[in-house]
């Protein structure tokens, strides 16, 4: 029998919480600031030093920032592919369009869905069932996987920042979610901009000389002056999932997820979390970095 919350039973909490002097102390603080920082001890403060005995040498410039969005997926794998690229390339700064990826990533994901509906409704499962339900709920949602981002760049390829850079929606993306519950292509091209068939990438070297590349097609761009320094497709995910059921050295997936149709599945490599900070600091010394 469902049990509502008696006026007197919410009294009995307010009295309780303002009997004890530590919630007063707690509540003044937290009000004016973040409550994790308020949390912080000092004595931790002070033992914790950054100071490592390994860092991957080259850590690229500019900071990437993904704003309001969900797009942490995107920018961890271009910065990782950016490292091994502006050393190649004897770059000072650059950045791959996240937009570009971003882009893709909403065409594709909108198509993707559709094709769910239609493959989940002719295995039987009701509309009014929870599958249905959930796949309804966010259908173009901004985060993703790792074979997900090698289905993008395989298929459409890359792109340099200055040849499609941000835009309001890519970097707030709450409201282009929404509408794209109902529109998909001419929304996300009002919104994110079209990216070119071709591009011209002009740089400049550290020592200043100058190159260009170009006219090149996304794609090709990948596949000529990418993937010979960083190929997405031949990385491997892993991840640390201990519930026994999900034992170690098997692969996992995880229905309907994904983002191209007739695209890699989003496949998962389980392992235990001791191989993972193994390989963490492996990569590190090996002057490497990890997509996570």
């Amino acid at each position: 029998m469902a049990c509502a919350l008696s006026s007197e039973t919410l009294e009995s909490f307010k009295k309780a919480f303002y009997d004890d002097p530590k919630n007063l102390l707690a509540q003044n603080a937290c009000s004016t600031r973040d409550p994790l920082e308020v949390c912080l001890l000092r004595k931790t403060s002070e033992k914790t030093q950054h100071v490592y005995t390994n860092k991957v040498e080259c850590e690229g410039k500019p900071v990437t920032d993904q704003k309001s969005s969900g797009r942490c997926w995107i920018f961890a794998c271009l910065n990782v592919i950016r490292l091994p690229f502006v050393k190649h390339y004897e770059l000072e700064e650059f950045e791959f369009s996240q937009a570009f990826l971003f882009f893709w990533d909403k065409i594709e994901r909108c198509n993707y869905f559709l094709n769910n509906v239609v493959e989940i409704t002719k295995r039987g499962e009701p509309v009014d069932g929870r599958l249905m339900s959930f796949l309804l709920h966010d259908p173009t949602c901004d985060g993703g996987q790792w074979d997900m981002l090698v289905n993008l760049i395989t298929k459409h390829g890359m792109m340099p920042k200055k040849c499609f850079p941000e835009s309001y929606s890519c970097e707030s993306s709450g409201r282009l979610n929404r509408i794209l519950k109902s529109k998909v292509f001419r929304v996300v091209g009002i919104c994110l901009g079209v990216p070119p068939e071709t591009f011209f990438w002009e740089y400049y070297k550290k020592d200043k000389t100058y190159n260009s590349v170009g006219p090149i097609t996304s794609l090709k761009f990948y596949e000529e002056y990418v993937k010979p320094h960083f190929n997405v497709e031949d990385k491997v995910c892993l991840v640390n999932d201990e519930r026994p059921q999900n034992v170690f050295g098997q692969l996992y997936t995880v229905d309907c997820l994904g983002n191209v149709v007739g695209g890699r599945h989003t496949i998962y490599n389980n392992q235990p979390i001791e191989l993972l900070l193994q390989l963490a600091a492996e990569s590190i010394k090996n002057n490497e970095v990890m997509w996570v």
